[in-house]
């Protein structure tokens, strides 16, 4: 089988995982908490087993993202990964007990963490103007699998027979067709995913090593030598990135010089082979506080905020102003579903015209319209039942249509501005802080439904927060210049 075909079915294989994810999100959620009551559970169990999943994750993203980035492997870590994912759906399965079904959801969280290594592939795999492509079709596939689910469910709430000493009933039976079809996916995932080398010319879209030679030289013709301080001659750079013109230096015996995305040329500190510690190149404190990196992950916490603050406190709003019941509520989160996906393929086509910064922008703009039309119509709801339903659908609406723009733009943006060699750790990290977001934004916004005017106000004043850091950020948010080659690649083009 030819690369591009393996390459084809890789792909294949990702989006299913992606979509299994969220058709066990969309099976598992509406049912655990009559589940719950059977058992005779306190109430705050249902925070614990949904919280419970997300910490999971949270853990054990940027773990298996290290792995991944160690090895240059992923196959073996998403299966590994995956047997969490089956035997935590078969513990809900089988029940028993609130402590079970509070295990079986910690268990599955586990598997979630290889969502870094994916992301960590797909990163070395794509050229950088591909990259946000690739990313909104992924997160498409989710969404699709948050609508597929409550589909699942019509026919799960039917099922009303015993296997063995188990009960298999509209309680139970999520747990054993979600345990099935992760084992169905360990069988795709050996057949049909290939750890594809990346390639070695498109990375980061980097220019071939003869073009970057020619121009170095044709730059040296027209450029005059500057005398260093030191009475070295050095050749200056042409490239800047962003505001910062960016400077090459001639590494010195055991010093090396390491280009940074953001402009800055930090000097590492020499170190024997021999001595270094295993997390030496993975765990770098200065690469994660460098101000492009914390603002994406500061986006990423902000929005995922906001979007679960905003998840936790519709239903209450519909079922107090709108008597919206369960149908009613399915409804409207599945039309929200299909806007999200549409949403994804908008940023899909606006990602091969508009830069990765620029979407960003775009979809901190509507998030911004949206809190701030929610602030005047909705934190003191008034009016007849019409009026007050196209307040809130219009809300709704609008910040459901900025996600997609801010989600895809900062994964796209943060696989650019943190190295590639140590994506999967990176992406766990990414992870992780928005698995924080998910536990905190639901604690938040529930205390708060009957005070929606402080609730939506510190929302509003996050997205402000984020504007400003954007903002003073903007000229940093863009991918490393062109023609600069990494360190593995410049060892790897002196040994040729």
């Amino acid at each position: 089988m030819d690369a591009q075909r393996k390459k084809k079915w890789t792909n294949f294989t990702i989006g299913l995982l992606f979509l299994s994810g969220g058709i066990e999100y969309a099976v598992i959620l509406p049912t655990i908490w009559a589940y719950l009551q059977t058992l005779d559970a306190e109430p705050y169990f249902l925070g614990l087993g949904i919280s419970a999943f997300s910490f999971a994750g949270l853990i054990t993203g940027p773990l298996f993202g290290y792995w991944s980035d160690r090895t240059h492997r992923t196959k073996g870590v998403i299966l590994f990964a995956n047997l969490f994912q089956i035997a935590g759906n078969f513990m809900y399965f089988v029940g028993g007990s609130k402590w079970m079904l509070l295990s079986s959801r910690l268990v599955a969280g586990v598997g979630t963490g290889a969502g870094a290594s994916i992301f960590s592939y797909l990163t070395r795999s794509t050229s950088s103007q591909e990259r946000a492509t690739v990313f909104a079709a992924v997160m498409a596939c989710r969404q699709v699998g948050l609508l597929i689910g409550p589909a699942c469910n019509l026919f799960l709430r039917l099922c009303n027979f015993q296997v063995g000493p188990f009960v298999v009933n509209k309680f139970t039976s999520p747990g054993l067709f979600m345990s099935l079809v992760w084992l169905l996916l360990q069988v795709v995932v050996v057949t049909m995913y290939y750890d594809l080398p990346a390639p070695p010319l498109t990375r980061s879209s980097r220019v071939p090593p003869s073009a970057l030679q020619d121009s170095l030289a044709q730059e040296e013709e027209e450029e005059p030598l500057m005398q260093h301080q030191a009475g070295q001659e050095e050749a200056p750079e042409s490239g800047s990135y962003g505001s910062t013109s960016v400077e090459r230096r001639e590494p010195s015996v055991g010093d090396e010089g390491r280009y940074v995305p953001n402009g800055h040329l930090a000097d590492e500190e020499a170190t024997h082979e021999g001595g270094k510690s295993p997390f030496h190149d993975f765990c770098s404190v200065r690469e994660y506080l460098r101000e492009e990196v914390v603002v994406l992950l500061t986006a990423q916490f902000i929005t995922l905020f906001n979007q679960t603050a905003l998840e936790t406190m519709v239903t209450p709003i519909t079922q107090r102003y709108l008597n919206f019941g369960e149908l009613e509520n399915s409804i409207m989160y599945f039309l929200c579903g299909v806007e999200v996906i549409g949403g994804f393929f908008l940023v899909r086509c606006l990602s091969t015209i508009l830069t990765d910064r620029v979407i960003l922008v775009l979809g901190l703009v509507i998030c911004n319209v949206a809190c701030v039309w929610c602030l005047i119509f909705l934190s003191q709801p008034q009016g007849t039942f019409a009026a007050f339903l196209t307040e809130l659908g219009v809300g709704v609406f609008l910040q459901v249509l900025g996600l997609p723009f801010v989600a895809v733009s900062q994964v796209s943006l943060f696989s650019k501005v943190t190295s590639e060699r140590t994506q999967g750790f990176s992406q766990g990290l990414r992870r992780s802080v928005g698995g924080v977001a998910t536990i905190l934004g639901p604690l938040w916004a529930g205390g708060l439904t009957a005070n929606l005017s402080i609730m939506l106000g510190v929302m509003m004043g996050l997205l402000c927060l984020l504007m400003i850091m954007v903002g003073l950020s903007y000229a940093y948010l863009v991918e490393p210049p062109r023609g600069y080659l990494s360190p593995e690649m410049s060892q790897e083009e002196g040994s040729s």
